[in-house]
């Protein structure tokens, strides 16, 4: 049995797992957790052609100037459309892997953190703090789903940015050159500046995507997620999690330019002078190169996302997310 901190228990689980202190149980975090692997993993992969125009945007921004003229100089410089599936294996891993932290350690650490409020403060606090509780949970989430993604992420990036020839450009290859070449240090060497991406766009994507729920349901339609069909749930959880991807993408984008140009290159230095020497080498405006491609991506992805993950959870029995 789950407990929180200060010794309350968690859950008394019933059929749905949803346990009579407002926690849960074993099983309901893994069906979370599995829920989040499915969610991440194939909308990550499905939008793989878009974040390599992307990530070339940014890590090229001399040579990919918008994404007409990117896609353009891919499909010339591969003679067809082969690059559509370059780095698609570490994506499908490292997101599955970030997916079951992201979403499964989210459940745990809400009512966690939900128990410490309630128990300090009492429960009818839980309400008023739930915006503070979502953003400690979701940051707490992305800090260890970070850690599963690194690797992966960094194997993907060289594969996806490096001038042909330069680099392999399937997955076991690529990974075996970076641990040749440069041992833990190249997986991990980004972690920095991915949680700098990451954290940020994790507190949005769950913050903003239950605000809205609440908006949704308590202000607009004052109903509660239960009286309403389950169609129009799905319906209002994609359309959450789209607004909650938009914001997402604006507020994590500088960061993700830094990490896309920092992992491409092989750096030497300390990593705030290798941030400092990347940002100095950026045209005005570099850190917002491939933004619109960023918006589309991640605001269909996050809608995405949310709804897979509440269709998995409906399809197991659970309440959807905010409910």
């Amino acid at each position: 049995m789950f407990r929180h901190f200060l010794g309350q228990p968690v859950e008394c689980a019933g059929p749905s797992g949803q346990g009579s202190a407002g926690g849960h149980d074993l099983n309901y975090y893994s069906k979370c957790m599995l829920g989040g692997v499915i969610a991440c993993g194939l909308t990550h992969t499905a939008v793989c052609p878009l974040d390599i125009v992307k990530c070339n945007m940014q890590a090229n921004y001399t040579k990919y100037k918008s994404m007409k003229s990117s896609y353009q100089a891919l499909v010339a410089e591969s003679g067809g459309y082969s690059w559509m599936k370059l780095g698609w294996l570490p994506t499908l891993i490292g997101y599955s892997l970030q997916g079951f932290a992201k979403f499964g350690f989210y459940e745990i650490f809400k009512d966690v953190y939900g128990g410490v409020v309630g128990n300090l403060f009492g429960q009818d606090k839980t309400v008023t703090f739930r915006s503070v509780i979502w953003a400690s949970a979701s940051a707490s989430a992305e800090f260890f789903a970070d850690m599963l993604l690194c690797p992966f992420e960094a194997v993907k990036v060289r594969i996806q940015t490096s001038p042909k020839g330069t680099f392999p450009e399937t997955f076991v290859p690529g990974w075996n050159k970076i641990k040749s070449t440069e041992g833990m240090n190249g997986f991990y060497k980004g972690i920095a500046p991915l949680w700098g991406r990451q954290i940020p766009y994790t507190i949005m994507k769950f913050v903003v995507f239950e605000k809205v729920v609440a908006i949704i349901f308590e202000d607009i339609l004052k109903c509660k997620r239960d009286d309403c069909s389950k169609s129009f749930n799905l319906l209002m959880t994609f359309l959450s999690g789209y607004i909650a991807g938009v914001v997402c993408a604006v507020v994590s984008h500088p960061a993700d330019s830094l990490f896309t140009a920092y992992n491409k290159k092989k750096t030497e230095g300390a990593f705030m002078e290798e941030i400092k020497k990347i940002y100095a080498e950026m045209p005005p405006g570099g850190l917002w190169k491939g933004l619109v491609a960023r918006i589309f991506m991640i605001g269909t992805l996050t809608g995405l996302q949310w709804w897979i993950y509440d269709s998995w959870k409906t399809a197991c029995g659970l309440k959807p997310t905010g409910s």
